[in-house]
């Protein structure tokens, strides 16, 4: 008999012994602490400066923030209660916060309007920004923008109806010449939904605002940081398309079409924006009919939309540049015609190429809404340096104010800029 048979083996491993997990200094805060902040000498000095500097900047603001008064009538209020010492006087935010969100001659019993369309333009927008939801939001997309101008400026539903009926017979006319040529299509329907919304307008009867549902309230009551944001989406999301079609434009075979949109994309490039804001106060009504009222904000909404579409243009022009040419001879061997090349092929890969110089230019759109105070529009900084500051409760007030206007606008930019790049990630765009 064998050995092993008289001294049977006691035991048999049955599984794996589990993995050890790694020494603490190997993984977890301590590891990312390594390599992001002490990586190499050089990194650990510029950590400890850092550091050193922002214990600098929050050990001043800090106190100053948290021994602020929130409750005051009036500066010199805020400086009885405070008796020497350092702090904010936010209470003019507590007291003001009305007019800074919806200025000073919106009705404040109407704030659960536009209230409302804010809410409402998180739902339009989902289906835009997160492809994965089901095709069919899309339609809210679409009306959102109707109701939301009924629910801000109130007065007849008929001008909204007639809005949309006029970008329908855009869509129309741009189905019907698209195929001939992308940039005619699309302008050919801008130009009809324009005849059609101006024409309908003319219809409309004068008392139709006064019998209507919602209140009409007029362009010149809109403020705060409510014009910003409704300055800001409106003007961002017209420029995006029509930025696509200048940058095809630009490239078309066609030479009048081609110089039309270089001259324009020069041109604007080469105007400041406030002086393009003073041509809309100022001379931009006598491209209208004659006899006809053309609201302030719609004219400052094209300036300002023919600024930032001219700067997108050029944009998609690089995108479009860094394409190899296999790919439109790709395009062209499918059998695919002009529009349906840069519809399936083309603009898709070229917009993912855009994306970081598209969201670049829409921050600094965004930021550029404030120039309007320099026409008369009481956006938030207007408000703070117009009637908040030249009040006699709040003059001297200005850190508290202008650090509550900084932090709203830094809210939404990096909001904006966190989802381009949730953006790249999901689609790759530098590896696919």
């Amino acid at each position: 008999m064998s050995n092993f048979q008289t001294n049977p083996v006691a035991f048999v491993r049955e599984g794996m012994i589990p993995s050890a997990p790694p020494p603490y200094t190997a993984g977890g805060p301590i590891k990312w602490l390594r390599e992001n902040l002490f990586a190499t000498p050089a990194n650990a000095l510029l950590t400890i400066v850092a550091a050193y500097v922002i214990y600098l900047v929050l050990a001043s603001t800090l106190p100053w923030v948290l021994n602020g008064v929130w409750t005051a009538n009036s500066l010199a209020e805020c400086r009885e209660i405070l008796n020497g010492t350092s702090g904010a006087c936010l209470a003019v935010l507590t007291e003001r916060w009305p007019q800074l969100l919806f200025g000073f001659k919106y009705p404040s019993d109407q704030y659960w309007r536009p209230a409302l369309a804010f809410a409402l333009l998180f739902v339009a927008v989902a289906p835009v920004l997160f492809f994965d939801l089901p095709r069919k939001l899309l339609t809210i997309t679409a009306l959102y923008p109707f109701v939301a101008f009924w629910l801000i400026w109130g007065g007849t539903i008929l001008a909204p109806i007639l809005a949309l009926v006029g970008c329908v017979g855009g869509y129309l006319v741009y189905q019907r010449f698209v195929k001939g040529s992308f940039a005619i299509g699309f302008f050919g329907g801008i130009a009809a939904a324009f005849v059609i919304w101006m024409v309908g307008g003319a219809l409309i009867p004068d008392g139709a605002s006064e019998n209507s549902i919602l209140t009409a309230i007029p362009s010149r009551d809109l403020g705060g940081f409510m014009l910003n944001m409704m300055l800001g989406v409106t003007c961002v999301s017209l420029s995006i398309p029509i930025g696509i079609a200048l940058a095809l434009g630009r490239q078309s075979r066609l030479p009048l079409i081609k110089i039309i949109c270089v001259v324009f994309i020069e041109f604007i490039r080469g105007v400041p924006l406030i002086t393009l804001l003073f041509v809309a106060n100022v001379m931009l009504a006598y491209f209208f009919p004659p006899n006809s009222s053309v609201d302030l904000f719609l004219r400052v909404v094209i300036m300002i939309t023919m600024f930032s579409a001219a700067y997108i243009a050029e944009v998609i022009r690089g995108g479009l540049a860094a394409l190899p040419t296999g790919q439109y001879e790709a395009a062209n061997s499918l059998g695919l015609d002009y529009a349906q090349a840069m519809r399936l092929i083309i603009l898709p890969q070229a917009l993912k190429i855009s994306i970081p110089g598209i969201v670049n230019v829409a921050v600094g759109l965004f930021k550029d809404t404030t120039l309007v105070s320099v026409i008369s529009m009481f956006d938030l900084l207007g408000m703070i340096r117009g009637p908040i500051l030249a009040s006699t409760e709040w003059n001297g007030v200005y850190w508290e104010l202008l650090g509550f206007a900084a932090l709203l606008f830094f809210v939404v930019c990096y909001g904006i800029s966190q989802y381009s790049q949730w953006l790249e990630r999901r689609l790759a765009t530098g590896h696919r």
